[in-house]
């Protein structure tokens, strides 16, 4: 008689050489998440981009990204995992090389696209593969060293994209993700085996543009809203019609025998907690890399190499608490240690809202090693909780959602957080004295008006963006604590603890699936 299919560790016994594949599928997107954000200030002045046109840069990315992750659990539960996660990372090496010809912010933004559909194929099909190869006493480890393989991307990321861009032109940031998406898709092929769910639903073609618009016309409105007015006639067209599409999506998914967007699983309470708190965090870590570089680099003065270096301490934090998270949580449950990874990111975000422009590094490094100490207490937890509750038969439709929650909330937050500081830029720097085509470039963001006082001589005019940029930065932070502590308080009250947990997986079953799917899914893992 074969192996049942809860007991994951006897079915595969490669699962960790699986998991090291997976790992490496990851590096490569962690790594792409922070050296952008090292290159957007060099981007901008060697491609004229306004700070809307630098929030595009970023958000093309992740728009694309969430959007794409719900179709992706489709075609990989039915298509197979192994097989999509590499298409996903040959379509992101695909954009990597578009992104190192190209010569324009549009263009760029067009590299981005293409690497974000790439990357929405590889991160939920990544976190897919844990629940089918991973038991429950496994599954906490396997997501931390997930994390940790994300967390240790991101220094990479600054660290030897810094150094590219100090001896190259901005392009070989997209450049150095052609080898590592080649040997990921090498290693992916030859370690991971194939899975698949054979009884999955095809991908609905209308549900996929319903959402992709709806995002897409969302994320737009926040963007341009600071430049052309919160009542502007377009930016209420934009905000019109998300509502609109959204609001259809969310309709025709309710009709569908297997809904791409599997809203069913909300009603789980360890589901849905657990998605909001990773969908937050992700707000306002992925809202915090968007600007901290450009004070890093713009008012403090440190070259791309040097922004990389001082960004350690924040990774160094999350890569401790990635790996203390899972036996915390083991001991004393996930919503203790949730809440608790909330407050401190609440914590590190006042301290840091405190800043002055001419503050030292010290309790800078001090706020952003707390930030990522914080970012793992609360991720990996959370992602445990909700894959941990999701049924055998939902693993991918499950992991796309909350993926595409988490893109969503990343995508937001650069969003909300990047038009708030443009916002606050905009009504405190002086531009007195200054033509207004002059004036009107200072506006656009802190490095051109750098710029543009080097070129005028204008010590007043440097001084003033520095300070109006500091302030924005402020006002962000005092918001990113306020979502953090929110976070907290909806994590301690809502989220179900161990006991309550327990007891749905109990009233769950131990497999609901058919024996002749959960036979062919055993297969597959072997």
């Amino acid at each position: 008689m074969p192996n049942a299919p809860d007991a994951p560790d006897a079915l595969n016994p490669r699962r960790w050489w699986a998991l090291g594949a997976l790992v490496a599928a990851l590096l490569v997107l962690g790594f792409d998440t922070t050296i952008l954000n090292i290159a957007l200030p060099q981007m901008a002045t060697a491609l004229g981009a306004d700070t809307g046109e630098q929030q595009w840069i970023a958000d093309s990315y992740t728009l694309v990204f969430a959007a794409g992750m719900l179709p992706a659990g489709l075609l990989g539960d039915r298509f197979g995992r192994r097989t999509m996660l590499v298409a996903g990372l040959g379509i992101f090496l695909v954009g990597s090389v578009v992104g190192t010809l190209v010569d324009s912010a549009a263009l760029v933004i067009a590299a981005r696209v293409i690497m974000g559909l790439g990357a929405a194929l590889v991160s939920p099909l990544s976190l897919a593969v844990v629940p089918t190869f991973f038991g429950p006493e496994e599954r906490a480890k396997a997501i931390g060293a997930l994390s940790a393989a994300a967390a240790l991307g991101m220094p990479l990321g600054p660290l030897v994209g810094g150094w590219l861009l100090d001896h190259f032109w901005w392009g070989s940031v997209f450049l150095i993700n052609i080898p590592m998406a080649a040997i990921a898709m090498v290693v992916c092929l030859f370690l991971l085996p194939e899975s698949r769910d054979p009884a999955a639903p095809k991908v609905d073609v209308v549900s996929t543009a319903l959402s992709a618009g709806g995002l897409s016309t969302l994320v737009y409105g926040f963007i341009e809203a600071p430049h052309r007015g919160w009542s502007d006639p377009l930016i209420c067209t934009m905000f019109a019609a998300s509502a609109a599409l959204l609001t259809g999506l969310v309709l025709r998914e309710r009709q569908a025998v297997r809904p791409m967007l599997d809203l069913p699983l909300l009603r789980r309470p360890a589901f849905l907690w657990s998605a909001v708190t990773a969908t937050l965090v992700s707000f306002c870590l992925l809202g915090l890399l968007f600007v901290l570089p450009q004070y890093l680099q713009a008012v403090v003065g440190y070259d791309a190499f040097g922004t990389g270096l001082r960004l350690l301490p924040m990774m160094g934090g999350l890569l401790v608490s990635a790996r203390t998270a899972a036996p915390l949580a083991a001991r004393f449950g996930a919503r203790p240690i949730i809440a608790g990874g909330l407050l401190v990111i609440a914590a590190a975000a006042f301290l840091g809202s405190r800043t002055q422009v001419d503050d030292g590094y010290g309790m800078t490094a001090l706020w952003l090693s707390l930030t990522g100490l914080g970012f793992g207490f609360g991720i990996v937890p959370a992602m445990d909780a909700a894959l941990g509750s999701l049924p055998k038969d939902r693993e991918g439709t499950g992991s796309g959602l909350l993926m595409t929650l988490r893109q969503v909330g990343g995508a937001l937050g650069i969003a909300l957080l990047g038009s708030l500081l443009a916002d606050a830029y905009d009504d405190r720097l002086d531009t007195t004295g200054l033509p207004p085509g002059a004036a009107d470039v200072a506006g656009d963001s802190v490095i051109a008006a750098r710029l543009l006082a080097e070129r005028l001589h204008s010590p007043e005019l440097a001084s003033s963006a520095d300070r109006a940029f500091v302030h924005g930065m402020d006002l962000t932070l005092l918001v990113t604590a306020a979502v953090s502590l929110a976070a907290a308080v909806l994590t301690a009250l809502f989220m179900p603890g161990r006991g309550a947990r327990n007891a749905q997986e109990t009233q769950d079953g131990p497999d609901t699936e058919a024996p002749a799917m959960a036979q062919e899914r055993t297969d597959a893992r072997q």
